[in-house]
Order: structure tokens, then C-alpha cells, then sequence
């Protein structure tokens, strides 16, 4: 299991664009990932699903955990990590 806690700077936070580019990258990887929006302390979101990471509402400044368990775990969280540092490519 790898996880990580960061906070979210880009100004639409976790929606819309940013959330479909997060998405598609944790779709590549085999682990199970999770995000939790521990600002608004809500339950674990599959990362991997649109749908739930709209439902966890990651705003601009909130903290947000990402756990992944499985064989490309640490890569998985790495790689999500440095595309949320990297303002999602933008």
C-alpha cells in the first residue's frame, strides 16, 4: 500500500477538466486507488471513476489523500502526485 496527502491548488480544483485528466491517469495503473478529501472528511472516492471523484468536491485548497494497494501502487501514487504539482498539465 502507498499513499500521499496533498493539497489541491488549482483554481477549479478536483472538476470538471482536471478531474478527467486525474481519472484517465489512474486508469492506467492496475492498483486499486482512493482519494479522500480529508477537508471535508469525506469517505474514500474510487479514483478511477468520474462520477465519485466529483462526489468527494476536492476544492482549491483542500487536503486530499491518495492510498493505492496493488503491484504499480508506488507509481501509481507517484505519477498522481506529480500531475496534481503539475496543476494537472496545465
Amino acid at each position: 500500500m502507498a499513499e500521499a496527502t496533498i493539497v489541491i491548488d488549482n483554481e477549479v480544483g478536483l472538476h470538471a477538466r482536471p478531474a478527467a485528466t486525474f481519472v484517465k491517469a489512474a486508469q492506467g495503473f492496475a492498483a486499486d486507488i482512493t482519494i479522500t478529501n480529508l477537508t471535508r472528511g469525506s469517505d474514500p472516492a474510487n479514483a478511477k471513476s468520474l462520477v465519485q471523484i466529483f462526489k468527494a468536491a476536492v476544492a482549491k485548497g483542500h487536503e486530499m489523500r491518495i492510498e493505492a494497494s496493488g503491484a504499480d501502487a508506488d507509481e501509481a501514487v507517484d505519477a498522481l502526485v506529480a500531475l496534481v504539482e503539475s496543476n494537472f498539465g496545465e
